[in-house]
């Protein structure tokens, strides 16, 4: 009798820690298959980042839509605060920056730099003054863009990606708080944000900026809420008293949207 037990007991043993390796066996090839659907880019530093903030950067990719999703998204349109309505061809590169309150228009392509600047009526000419212009395009792009679509960049060139802790957002729900820091890529790389990831959702819902990677308390911390659906991926315009307002995501792009100054129509 207690030699049968002692064998059923070898037996279940055996047979949980089988089970046991499976699991393992199984999350790791989740991860690992998340990790390949979502590749970093080049640059990304991986040897410094947290492996479990690359996975729940991976899992924010999923809840966003996916990387195939983000990657055919072709053209995307929003109104940054009032302030200035944007065009962004992501596939191309090309950008128009139209601004609200004065005549002022910006067109350039932000890989080549090469474009051209509509001011006050007429359309500049002069070498050095469309150079300032069309860098002055290129930072407002990488600003006002970053306020948009930060989520799908958690995995960019020259970023660190660490999970620092757990925490309650503003609104009271739990989430994963990442760190992000930068080396040697925009216009600000002594910058550093936290962000929160919902626990439940696995979206972005809060993020708080540092100007200096060094500063114990933040300078600001912003909601991102309000996640719509647009064409095949979700975007947020809601950061509480600011407002990204007529977002679009259109899969064609207009006829002479970046190449005439003249209005367009969508």
């Amino acid at each position: 009798m207690k030699k049968n037990i002692l064998i059923g007991l070898c037996l279940y043993l055996i047979f949980y820690s089988c089970t046991q390796e499976q699991k393992q066996t199984n999350n790791a090839t989740q991860t690992n298959t998340k990790a390949e659907t979502n590749p970093a880019a080049e640059g990304f530093d991986l040897a410094n980042s947290d492996p479990k903030a690359i996975q729940i950067a991976d899992q924010v990719m999923e809840a966003l839509g996916g990387r195939t999703a983000w990657d055919s998204t072709r053209l995307i349109i929003w109104n940054f605060f009032g302030a200035r309505k944007l065009f962004w061809d992501k596939q191309s590169g090309d950008v128009r920056i139209e601004f609200i309150e004065n005549d002022l228009k910006i067109i350039l392509n932000e890989k080549s730099m090469q474009g051209k600047a509509f001011k006050d009526g007429k359309e500049l000419s002069e070498p050095d003054s469309l150079k300032k212009y069309l860098e002055m395009g290129k930072s407002i792009w990488i600003n006002d863009s970053y306020w948009l679509v930060m989520p799908f960049k958690l995995k960019d060139s020259g970023l660190t990606l660490k999970y620092l802790r757990e925490d309650t957002t503003l609104d009271g729900r739990r989430a994963h708080v990442l760190g992000l820091t930068f080396k040697e890529v925009g216009d600000t790389p002594q910058n550093k944000y936290e962000v929160c990831v919902d626990q439940e959702s696995n979206l972005v819902t809060q993020w708080s900026y540092f100007k200096e990677a060094q500063q114990d308390s933040a300078n600001f911390t912003l909601p991102w809420l309000d996640y719509k659906k647009y064409g095949r991926i979700m975007l947020s315009g809601n950061r509480d008293k600011r407002q990204i307002t007529e977002i679009q995501v259109l899969d064609s792009i207009p006829p002479d949207l970046f190449s005439s100054f003249k209005a367009v129509k969508l």
